[in-house]
């Protein structure tokens, strides 16, 4: 039965969303355990700068590569080539046979890209000591080898990281998310696996050593399940297969794209190097921190629709359906994250960072940074939805273009603002760049598709906010409750002002939502009680659940 729950078919949006989401909470737990492992053991300085600095161009390579092929095409082609899932119900049926077109596509994309980020990382490899002098211009010589060492060893990850993305493609395409949810969970303790051990034996070479132990990781834990559904890999290319060919040309576009969104990671890599010892970590720290919210819920609900805002990409009606269903749920989520991180942003970062070497001063400016990250939240959340909508719509080029604008936008603030404000600065470049991309992709999208049903988005938002307002008052009346009760001088009594202060707010925002009958909280309430039902859950023509 164990063993069925991890293979099993989700087809409803928002519990595969739920699924994702409980997956990816488990992941960024861990990913404040590293970090607050990392902050401990070096504080916000030059270590983790060179850390950071060395993640930035293999990390780049596996965006643009992997990544772009996945989201752009590689889903979508591949969706529409697998039959109905007749060999789970028919023990005679063979599933590699069965879906035998959908595995060579596989096989090929595979190979075409391990070859490629071979190359890639042979060529990184070779070439990471002029790679380290472009992107950290203000490290000194002996802090560009060491980052150019420790980016020797992280262009291992590429590699496992690529075998993984199509694994990850697959499983997504056949509606199972439980296995490729929790491959994060396996990354960030690679990760963890590296801060405490490999450091001891390797010095900061092991955190490199631990990234490429945590890519190993994410693939290895995907393989058995698409073994399961009936892979089985080939060595073999076959130069002129058109739905490769057509991933390739939709893949070009996509690749720019994200290339767009690199640089702007690499221009504040290339300023915080400029700037005071620890600015790198600081901004990595707090972006961590809120990215926390936007893996949950944002990404979540982005890939547990994707499927089928593919399948219902040119029926307007459905793909509006589908969309704003996961728009609103979203926002649901982030708005009352987004007030109550801005309350208590003091309190996460002395409790997740506050340790070790990493100092009040440290934990001020990484503080200041994250309330501006935290004006973005809404934006970053929902922009991977949006641009979900445009791939499944097979339009790859618009969010290069738009993408384009706000990069020369985010490059010339972040010039402007960091000499003056510090990474603080970089934060607000990097929030206003988020807004200005979340804007010019909802107007290009309303203009072709119809207005997105925004009456009905703009009413559950103003629900949201009255009720995030609520949230956050009562949470700023906790902290002050609560503080004669606890010394605010340990680990402990921060602690359970920031749980007791949260909880309040979570509660005082479901109160409010209840009240004003938020038509999300009650379908979520609603798809819990559904999910715990013995009876099946199936997909109505517009791929929403139905029954229970």
């Amino acid at each position: 039965m164990f063993k069925d729950f991890f293979k099993k078919q989700i087809n409803s949006i928002t519990v595969a969303a739920a699924l994702i989401a409980m997956s990816s909470l488990a992941s960024r737990f861990l990913g404040i355990v590293r970090d607050r492992i990392l902050a401990s053991q070096f504080g916000a300085g030059t270590t983790l700068d060179i850390y950071y600095a060395a993640f930035r161009v293999p990390d780049l390579i596996y965006n643009l590569i992997i990544l772009g092929a996945l989201s752009a095409g590689f889903i979508p082609i591949f969706t529409s080539l697998i039959k109905d899932f007749k060999c789970e119900r028919n023990k005679d049926c063979d599933p590699t046979v069965q879906n035998k077109e959908a595995w060579d596509l596989s096989n090929n994309v595979l190979n075409y890209l391990f070859l490629g980020l071979g190359v890639l990382s042979i060529i990184g490899i070779i070439f990471a000591p002029a790679l380290t002098r472009l992107i950290t211009p203000g490290f000194s010589p002996e802090e560009q080898a060491s980052t150019a060492a420790l980016t020797r060893i992280m262009f291992l990850s590429p590699l496992f990281l690529g075998i993984s993305g199509i694994l990850g493609g697959i499983l997504q395409s056949f509606k199972r998310f439980m296995i490729y949810s929790l491959a994060p969970v396996f990354y960030n303790l690679g990760i963890i696996v590296g801060a405490l051990f490999f450091v001891k034996f390797f010095g900061i070479f092991g955190l490199a050593w631990g990234v490429v132990l945590g890519a190993f990781l994410h693939m290895a834990i995907q393989i058995p399940t698409v073994y399961h559904l009936g892979f089985r890999y080939q060595f073999k290319i076959r130069r002129h297969d058109l739905n490769t060919m057509k991933i390739g040309r939709m893949m070009v576009p996509r690749t720019l794209s994200l290339a767009i969104s690199q640089i702007n990671l690499v221009v504040v890599t290339a300023l915080a190097s400029n700037l005071a010892s620890g600015s790198l970590a600081v901004f990595n720290f707090a972006n961590n921190l809120q990215s926390f919210p936007i893996g949950i819920f944002g990404i979540s609900f982005a890939i547990a629709a994707f499927p089928s805002l593919a399948a219902n990409a040119f029926d307007k009606e459905k793909l509006t359906a589908n969309f704003s269903q996961s728009f609103r749920q979203i926002l649901f989520f982030i708005i009352p994250s987004t007030v109550l991180i801005v309350a208590l942003r003091a309190q996460i970062i002395r409790v997740v960072l506050g340790s070790g070497k990493f100092d009040w001063q440290d934990t001020i400016l990484t503080m200041n940074t994250l309330g501006i990250f935290a004006i973005s939240l809404f934006a970053q959340a929902t922009i991977p939805l949006l641009v979900r909508v445009y791939y499944a719509r097979h339009n790859s080029r618009t969010p290069f273009y738009i993408g384009l604008f706000t990069v020369a936008v985010n490059t010339i603030l972040a010039l402007y603002l960091a000499p003056r404000l510090g990474v603080v600065g970089l934060a607000l470049a990097y929030s206003i760049d988020n807004i200005l991309n979340f804007v010019l992709l909802w107007v290009w999208l309303a203009h072709k598709v119809g207005n997105l049903d925004i009456k009905h988005i703009l009413i559950s938002v103003m629900k949201f906010i009255v009720s995030a307002l609520a949230a956050g008052g009562a949470a700023q009346i906790s902290k002050v409750l609560i503080w004669p009760y606890v010394d605010m001088t340990k680990f402990s009594g921060v602690f359970l002002q920031l749980i007791w202060a949260g909880l309040v707010g979570i509660l005082i925002y479901a109160l409010f939502c209840y009240l004003l009958k938020s038509e999300e909280l009650l379908d979520f309430l609603a798809t819990i009680g559904k999910r715990w039902s013995p009876k099946k859950v199936n997909i109505d023509d517009q791929g929403e659940a139905r029954g229970v």
